[in-house]
């Protein structure tokens, strides 16, 4: 099977290539390192010559809610209408465990993401992913201040990205099914962020006291550190746990 890969550089992306490559199908990168840009259109038309599926791994420069809407639904609208051109059967595209329940930001801008692609003319799968292990360095380099880093109060079932990438690739070479059934992958057991922090700064042999975080007025806040962003009963769980995830670095 020919599967085109937005954003096959990043983070899952490449994973996805990578996986897929394994598994005996042609990949194909879509990124401007390859020089296909799904915001501009440039390169798609060459790029989804004969591909049967497309995986939306892509991700824009900026988590603000108003900037990350318009990239991912300028960047759906360019593959759905490029991929009609040329007979893309169906697409996956890769989301956020309770992105549903946020009432700003990025989560906000992810709903924007699946609507796009639910709603246009090639027939869409939805993951949703718990937190990826790297967004835990991500969050204390952002945090840090001195020798204290501060990261948001949350409970959260951490998953790699390379096991997100598995299941992608699953659900794009798997039979059509329902497509309003929503996909959930998250990491083998529930964690708190403070105590990976805890871990990773340990592990980094920085001299860096870590603390959580969290604004009471805040809701989005309240249900991150309340277990809204965990999965669901029927998720498809996978590991390697974050320790064991780092051990492998």
């Amino acid at each position: 099977m020919k599967i085109a890969v937005a954003g096959g550089t990043g983070r899952v992306g490449r994973h996805v290539v990578e996986v897929g490559t394994e598994r005996g199908h042609e990949m194909v990168s879509l990124s401007r390192a390859e020089g296909v840009d799904v915001i501009t259109g440039e390169g798609l038309d060459d790029a989804l010559e004969g591909v049967e599926v497309i995986i939306d791994t892509a991700t824009g420069p900026s988590p603000e809610e108003q900037a990350a809407t318009q990239f991912f639904v300028t960047a759906a609208r360019h593959l759905q209408e490029a991929g009609l051109r040329h007979g893309v059967r169906r697409a996956v595209v890769v989301s956020i465990i309770g992105t549903d329940k946020f009432h700003g930001g990025y989560g906000v801008a992810k709903v924007a993401h699946e609507n796009a692609w639910r709603s246009g003319p090639i027939p869409a799968r939805v993951v949703r992913a718990a937190q990826f292990h790297e967004f835990v360095g991500q969050l204390l380099d952002w945090g840090g201040q001195g020798d204290v880093g501060y990261v948001p109060e949350m409970t959260t079932q951490i998953v790699a990205a390379r096991t997100v990438a598995e299941v992608l690739v699953d659900v794009a070479t798997s039979p059509a099914s329902d497509p309003d059934h929503i996909v959930e992958i998250a990491g083998p057991r529930r964690e708190h962020l403070l105590d990976l922090a805890t871990l990773l700064a340990s592990r980094r042999g920085a001299p860096l006291k870590v603390e959580s975080v969290l604004d009471p007025d805040d809701h989005d806040a309240q249900m991150q550190a309340t277990g809204g962003l965990l999965p669901g009963p029927e998720a498809l769980l996978g590991g390697p746990t974050f320790q064991a995830w780092l051990d492998e670095q």
